[in-house]
């Protein structure tokens, strides 16, 4: 449940889509990584375009969901993973700012195929998770 209230919090703060109260953690979480690579890709497309305003404003609001994930995460449930993805997230959001400040757009597309990556992974879960066999008393 602090997952699902966390990611809910990192998705008012950023503003993404009206459906949040009906989601899942799972789908709270894709939605996430949905909004990340939308913002990413803006990113990359001001920086060619040379719209500094707005792509400070992309590169804001990657950075909020990159740290909204990262606040999402349970240290109790699975350590490492979760010192991993964080450790990964910091990663990711150095290499935004880097490309905030040096205008790269290899930068972004960097970090866009990490978050893709992660992003597959995510998608995948709904169906291994239907897959598990319950446990059934005696």
């Amino acid at each position: 449940m602090a997952m699902n209230k966390k990611a809910l919090n990192a998705y008012n703060n950023v503003h993404v889509a009206s459906a949040t109260p009906y989601a899942d953690g799972i789908q709270l979480i894709q939605m996430l990584f949905d909004g990340l690579v939308d913002a990413l890709s803006s990113a990359e497309g001001e920086i060619q375009r040379k719209n500094i305003q707005e792509k400070s404003r992309c590169i804001n609001r990657a950075t909020s969901i990159i740290y909204g994930l990262q606040d999402s995460l349970d240290f109790n449930k699975g350590s490492d993973l979760a010192r991993n993805l964080s450790d990964l997230y910091e990663y990711m959001v150095r290499r935004v700012i880097f490309a905030n400040l040096h205008n790269d757009v290899n930068a972004l597309r960097e970090v866009k195929g990490l978050v893709n990556e992660i992003r597959g992974a995510w998608k995948l879960l709904p169906s291994l998770l239907k897959q598990q066999p319950v446990a059934m008393a005696s």
